[in-house]
């Protein structure tokens, strides 16, 4: 679904569309476990490969908002550090009427996001190590979040070497998945992110990706999303 110009205010919710998408996926979604820090809205991309025996491969990748505060939604330590050109961006109120969904993504723009934090990788056939899945969603994260940090002054089109590579991933971590221990892999040797991951008994692999200042507010378990 692609609008170009001023949304009318009768479009779609676009979440619609992603969460119909996701029916494709052939194995469960997973996120993170229920809990009152993390508001999962339905903000699930669904990436996928064909070739000509149909889908290869497919990755669902879900977004969370973060409330430092859950109990009150109010206090100022729930808002994201933004600067002057994000707060007037989301400050400046069209002439136009606007979807509803739209005016409550542009508002949840005040508040931490996790962006693609946890990713459900999916391969028809064996593919790649959940240690190389691993480092790929840590290198994801911090290639589109942390670059001025890791490269300042550096152009968006530049090409960097991968910060994690598979041999730097820990494969002898342990997590949770469903209320039961399992062997994981983890990254915590990164400044800005922590990652963590494990190999699902159905197949596919499942991986979060965390910022290391957010991580006091979150249980790092694994639940199968509803």
């Amino acid at each position: 679904m692609e609008w170009v110009g001023i949304l009318p205010e009768d479009a779609p919710d676009p979440r619609a569309e992603w969460a119909e998408n996701l029916k494709l996926m052939p194995i469960p979604v997973l996120g993170l476990m229920s809990q009152p820090s993390l508001e999962d809205t339905d903000s699930v991309s669904l990436n996928y490969a064909l070739d000509d025996h149909g889908y290869s491969g497919m990755t669902a990748s879900i977004t969370y908002s973060l409330w430092r505060n859950p109990d009150d939604r109010s206090d100022p330590v729930n808002l994201a550090d933004l600067d002057e050109e994000t707060l007037r961006g989301i400050d400046d109120v069209p002439r136009w009427p606007r979807p509803p969904w739209l005016i409550e993504q542009v508002e949840r723009m005040r508040y931490p996001q996790l962006w693609e934090a946890v990713r459900t990788t999916w391969h028809r056939e064996p593919h790649s190590s959940l240690e190389s899945l691993l480092a790929d969603h840590v290198n994801h994260i911090l290639l589109n979040q942390y670059r001025q940090h890791l490269w300042p002054g550096g152009k968006p089109w530049d090409q960097h070497a991968p910060v994690v590579t598979a041999r730097t991933v820990n494969g002898q971590a342990r997590t949770v998945v469903n209320g039961v221990e399992v062997p994981g892999a983890e990254v915590d040797t990164d400044p800005f992110v922590y990652g963590i991951g494990a190999s699902l008994a159905g197949g596919g692999v499942v991986t979060a990706v965390l910022p290391r200042a957010e991580l006091k507010w979150i249980q790092v378990r694994f639940a199968t999303r509803r």
